[in-house]
This record gives structure tokens, C-alpha cells and sequence, in this order.
């Protein structure tokens, strides 16, 4: 009993750390959905428990990632306090479809999380009854609700999104076991699944000149990657995937889902010819010009730094893994990545992320399938940088990093933002990726690594490391101050370093993936 209290102590402060932030952002936005919000974390916080009891003993249906407790609790609380606060943004700009928006999202959130939990009670046994009690109230404070709040087409949405979720979560746990927790899980196919729901709805009614083309290039990207995905998998499943017919076989599918079915797609949904709509929208300015260039430059400094340290370990031994800090040399290349292109040009950088998130996902599936002529060499490469979460075979954390660092830019509301910015601290927004990841982990596990010395109770994070976290986070602050003219911050520097200082304890508490929570939970805050 002993080591699983100790067991249990991270993960209690995790909890209490994600039920303070739940409450902050009530103090400030409190109406009919905090209700259910609360009521929501209440009843993930114990099922909780029940998945961290089926991940030990194996009963759960999927093989999860053994390394790391459940995490439905932080995870289960992002969707709905996203929607929330871009509700409450959106209704002080006055654009009402975007509010609606926001209840939308809010209300899938929920759902999904608690369909999550309702999976947990029911096939754990013996059937616990005070946490089916609790989940029942938490169901029908929300069913209750969204019976009041939403419309009957919003509800079918909601619906549809479920769905999604439950064909997607079936195929993908089953083909890469080990790859997510629970709470992972939820957060990636959920917005997996809430995405192809709205390409579906936005294909099936086009209005001219509705939304930005720019929005529509992630959506057909991300469709269009799972697709992919899941046909190939299911395709080498019958055949050898190392040879060479089956490397060409993979090309040309690639190039055919590309070229004919994704562009057609795109051009439906913009009205012009994808590929020269890119073609100017990437030499419109002179800047933009600039800035590829630059980044062109800092891929090829990354790809330096992996052939380097290959040879390094080529000359030196086999079983050389590289250290903290030759890992965290990427998160420098990405903060000096995004930092330019969030000062000068939003849109570019939206576009550059959607199009590296696909060429990240493309090469993971070169490599995992081991196509012929990169397939092996990139498996060599890569294995170097292998983290202790990558215990799957997926090598997921460059692309988890990539996406902590794009979400804020992908999910701000711009309709909702008179003038390209928010008020207040929520001008920091497109920021909070590389705020919570690029900045404040990369130092953390620096310092943490190299001076660290007092442990919080129960994890290997430092004291230390999370103090300088936090003050490099305050200094990355009043950089950007002086270097954007449009961000003003008026009053609210209190709540800033707040928000700063409880994400990074939860950097220090949680065992989920970082990239993907600490950004979402740090935009959340800034947001309200």
C-alpha cells in the first residue's frame, strides 16, 4: 500500500493543479456550462483512478502507453474550457456564429470525455458504484443543458462527432498499441474527429466567400493524412511493405490521393486552383519572402545537428542516446522558427505549420512502414532521439512538438479579435505554445538536468528548474512587448505571471505528453 500512495501523490497535485486552473477561468467567465464543467472534472478525477487500476493489472481493452498514468483528468478538461472561453470571447466582439461555435465545441468536449469515463466504469469490475453514481450525475447535468442550450442541428453535430470518434479510436488504438495514454487519446482523435466533422459540414453547404482559405488548407491536410493513414495500414497488412513494388505502390497512391482527390476537394471548397493560390499567397510580401528563406535555412541546421550527432555515435559506441540538451537543441531551432513568424506574418506561419505537420507525418510513415529507398536510414536516425514516451512504434514527440507550438496559431479566433488581436493578456495568445513549450520546458529540463537539486515530492522535475521556467517565461514576456507593437497588455500582468506559474507546475506534475497539454492549458488561461 506504501509505494501506491506515493504513487498517487503526482498525480493528486496534477489534479488539484488542473482544478485550480478549471477554477480560475470560472472566476472569470461563470454561467450555465461551468456547472457542468465542474461537475465533469469531479467525476474524471475519480474514474481516473479506475483507468490508472486497468492500465496496471491490463484489463483495459487497448495496450496503452505503460510508462505514464491515465491523465484523463487534464486531458478531459481542455476541449470544453477551450470552447468556453473562445464563447466568451467571441460574445464581447459580437459575432454571434463563432459564439454558437464556441458552445459547440464546449458541448463535444464534454461528451466526449464523458463517454470516455462511462467506458472506464463499465468494464472495470467489481462495478463501482459511487463513481457510476457520480458520472451519472455529471451525464445528466450536462445532457440537461445541452437540451436547454443548443439547437437540434447542433446536437446532430455534436452527435456526428461521436461517431467519428468512436470508428476512429476503434481502428487507431487497435493498429498502434502502446502509443497513447487514455487522456492522449482522447485529446488527438478528438480533434482528429471535430475536424473531419467540420470539413464535412463546410463541403456539404460552400457559401461563397465564407471563411478564410487559409482555415481550409488544415482541415483537407489533416482529412486527408488520416486517410491516407488508415488505407495503407490496412494495405500492407496483406502485403510485404520493404520491397520495392510496394515503395512504388506507396508513392503513387500518395500521389494520386494528392493530386486527385485533396486538390479537387480544395478547389471546391476555395473556388481557385489550390496550387497557384499557394504559389502567390507564399510571395505576396516581401517579407514572407524573407521568411522562408530564413526557415529554409534553420531546417537545414536541424538536419545538421541529427547527422552530426549520428556520426558522433557512429565513431563513438552503438547504445549512444543523445543527452536532454541535444533534444532541447531543437526546441531552440523551433522557438527561433515561430517567434519571427508570429511577429510579422500570422497567416504564412499557419500555412508553413499545416505544410511541415504533413511532410512530419508523411516521413513517420516512410519510416514506419520502412518504404524502400529513405525508409531504413530515417529508422537509424531517428532512434537516436528516442524519448522514454516513445515506448510505441510510432516516434510521435517532434510531431507533438510541432503541433503544442502551432496549436495557439491554429485555434485563435481571429473573426473574434477586432484588429488581429485580443485585449489584454489574451494579445499573448498565438504566443502560448512558445511560451509553455519552447521556452518554458526547454529551460526547465535544462536547468532541472544540470543544477537541479531540491525534487518536488514524488517526480524527477526540480525546484529549480521550474523557478528559471517561470522567469525565462517573464523575460520571453517583456520581449515580446518590445518587439510586437501590437501586443498591450493594460492591467493584466497579475494574471499573466498566474497563469505562466500554474502551467509550469503542471509541467513539473503531469506525465502525460507536455507539447500537447502545457500550451493548451496555457492559451485557455490567457484566453479568459
Amino acid at each position: 500500500p506504501l509505494t501506491g500512495t506515493m504513487l498517487n501523490k503526482p498525480v493528486l497535485l496534477e489534479s488539484l493543479i488542473v482544478f485550480i486552473i478549471v477554477l480560475c477561468v470560472h472566476t472569470v467567465v461563470w454561467d450555465r456550462y461551468s456547472w457542468c464543467v465542474v461537475a465533469l472534472a469531479i467525476q474524471a478525477f475519480y474514474v481516473q483512478f479506475k483507468w490508472d487500476r486497468l492500465l496496471r493489472l491490463g484489463g483495459a481493452v487497448f495496450q496503452f502507453r505503460t510508462t505514464a498514468n491515465s491523465g484523463l483528468l487534464p486531458a478531459s478538461m481542455v476541449i470544453p474550457l477551450l470552447g468556453i472561453v473562445m464563447k466568451e470571447r467571441c460574445k464581447a466582439a459580437g459575432t454571434v456564429y463563432f459564439e454558437r461555435f464556441g458552445i459547440v465545441v464546449a458541448s463535444t468536449g464534454m461528451v466526449l470525455a464523458l463517454f470516455l469515463s462511462v467506458i472506464a466504469v463499465g468494464i472495470t469490475r467489481p462495478v463501482p458504484t459511487n463513481t457510476c453514481i457520480l458520472s451519472g450525475i455529471a451525464g445528466s447535468i450536462i445532457l440537461y443543458t445541452m437540451k436547454y442550450s443548443l439547437t437540434v442541428s447542433e446536437v446532430i453535430e455534436v452527435l456526428e462527432v461521436l461517431l467519428i470518434f468512436v470508428y476512429l479510436s476503434m481502428i487507431l488504438l487497435y493498429l498502434l498499441p502502446r502509443c497513447f495514454t487514455p487522456g492522449e487519446a482522447l485529446l488527438v482523435l478528438g480533434g482528429v474527429s471535430f475536424i473531419l466533422k467540420q470539413l464535412i459540414k463546410l463541403s456539404l453547404n460552400v457559401i461563397e466567400g465564407r471563411g478564410d482559405p487559409v482555415h481550409f488548407v488544415l482541415l483537407v491536410a489533416v482529412a486527408g493524412v488520416v486517410l491516407l493513414g488508415i488505407f495503407f495500414t490496412a494495405l500492407f497488412f496483406f502485403m510485404d511493405s520493404g520491397t520495392w513494388t510496394s515503395s512504388m505502390f506507396f508513392h503513387m497512391m500518395t500521389a494520386v490521393l494528392g493530386l486527385g482527390v485533396l486538390m479537387p476537394w480544395l478547389y471546391h471548397l476555395i473556388q481557385r486552383n489550390p496550387l497557384l493560390w499557394l504559389l502567390q499567397f507564399l510571395v505576396q510580401t516581401q517579407t514572407r519572402v524573407y521568411l522562408l528563406v530564413y526557415w529554409t535555412l534553420l531546417a537545414a541546421s536541424a538536419c545538421m545537428v541529427v547527422l552530426y550527432q549520428n556520426s558522433k555515435r557512429s565513431s563513438e559506441s552503438k547504445k549512444h542516446q543523445a543527452s536532454t540538451i541535444t533534444r532541447k537543441y531543437f526546441h531552440f531551432i523551433v522557438v527561433a522558427t515561430y517567434i519571427p513568424g508570429l511577429i510579422y506574418d500570422h497567416q504564412l506561419l499557419y500555412i508553413a505549420a499545416v505544410l511541415c505537420l504533413v511532410v512530419f507525418i508523411l516521413l513517420e510513415y516512410i519510416r514506419y512502414f520502412r518504404i524502400k529507398p529513405f525508409g531504413q536510414t530515417l529508422r537509424h536516425l531517428l532512434t537516436l532521439f528516442l524519448d522514454e514516451r516513445d515506448s510505441g512504434p510510432l516516434i510521435l514527440t517532434h510531431i507533438y512538438l510541432l503541433v503544442g507550438m502551432s496549436l495557439p496559431v491554429w485555434l485563435f479566433p481571429s473573426p473574434c479579435a477586432p484588429k488581429g488581436t485580443l485585449p489584454g493578456g489574451g494579445a499573448l495568445v498565438p504566443y502560448s505554445g512558445v511560451l509553455a513549450v519552447g521556452v518554458g520546458d526547454t529551460i526547465a529540463s535544462i536547468f532541472g538536468s544540470t543544477i537541479g537539486e531540491i525534487k518536488w515530492p514524488g517526480t524527477k522535475k526540480t525546484f529549480e528548474g521550474t523557478m528559471t521556467a517561470i522567469f525565462a517565461q517573464i523575460i520571453a514576456v517583456a520581449l515580446i512587448l518590445i518587439f510586437d507593437g501590437r501586443v498591450n497588455l493594460n492591467t493584466s500582468y497579475a494574471w499573466i505571471l498566474g497563469s505562466i506559474s500554474l502551467v509550469s507546475l503542471l509541467e513539473a506534475y503531469t506525465t502525460q505528453i507536455d507539447n500537447l497539454l502545457l500550451p493548451l492549458y496555457l492559451q485557455i488561461l490567457l484566453m479568459a
